[in-house]
């Protein structure tokens, strides 16, 4: 026999005792994109606790659509070793050219970081930071995505962390709140401001994407297509080794920064 309420009852406490396991970690991380699944499994098997939030429903980012929703993707040599991590099936099509299915591979990056011991939490926005006396980052403000597509005023609430990671891609979301928020606020960019994506080159793109790959503003950390629309880098299309690279390296050097 099955109780309703009692369903009812163990997914609320259930979630609300994740929400209140996390209100305190080591990273967090604004964006479940490949390049955050990437950095959220490397940075939890070294001990630091994270946890990533993802304001869509489904978790993986741009890669579930493939190119032009074709939903298969291509990777080069260089970040082939980290598919075989993930045990994610390539096919070389031509010399440095891999494809992979986009739904196998966002299902394994996704397990892989939950193997790991990272909780992810979706439909929940990025909607703030939480700033320290120094105007260090040290946290992030979260609301249900729902409020924000709804235009609702809703109060959000904070969850704290040594570590903010902006992985929310193009957009760049996190990193513009420090912006416009944070009177003053200069990024490690040549002009100190974002400096905008620039048109389609997946050779420039993937090479530049892992020099801005790197800590954006005191405590916050860019990576993925948010590391190269903050400092200038151009757009790759679907190609997607620079993501898994750029998520490899940014967990490297929060790693060295915490440990």
């Amino acid at each position: 026999m099955l109780d309703e309420t009692i369903i009812t009852q163990a997914i609320i406490e259930s979630y609300m005792k994740e929400l209140v396991d996390n209100l305190n970690v080591d990273v967090i991380i604004g964006g479940a994109g490949p390049s955050g699944l990437v950095a959220s499994k490397f940075l939890a098997e070294a001990n630091l606790k994270t946890v990533i939030f993802e304001r869509k429903l489904s978790i993986g980012g741009g890669m579930l659509g493939g190119g032009m929703m074709f939903n298969n993707i291509v990777v080069q040599e260089d970040a082939k070793r980290l598919m075989e991590i993930y045990m994610i099936k390539t096919k070389e099509f031509r010399p440095n050219y891999y494809t992979a299915d986009a739904i196998e591979s966002v299902a394994k990056l996704t397990s892989g970081a939950i193997d790991a011991g990272v909780k992810i939490f979706n439909l929940i926005s990025v909607e703030d930071v939480k700033i320290n006396k120094d105007l260090k980052v040290c946290g992030a403000v979260i609301n249900w995505s729902s409020v924000e597509m709804a235009n609702l005023h809703v109060d959000p609430m904070t969850f704290q962390c040594k570590c903010l990671l902006d992985t929310t891609g193009h957009d760049a979301s996190v990193v513009n709140v420090v912006l416009r928020k944070i009177p003053g606020a200069k990024l490690n960019t040549p002009s100190g401001k974002i400096e905008g994506e620039l048109p389609m080159n997946a050779e420039i793109g993937e090479k530049i994407l892992l020099d801005t790959t790197k800590e954006i503003y005191p405590g916050l950390y860019v990576a993925g297509m948010a590391a190269n629309a903050c400092s200038g880098g151009q757009r790759m299309g679907p190609i997607f080794g620079g993501m898994l690279l750029s998520g490899e390296k940014v967990a490297k050097i929060i790693i060295d920064k915490l440990i």
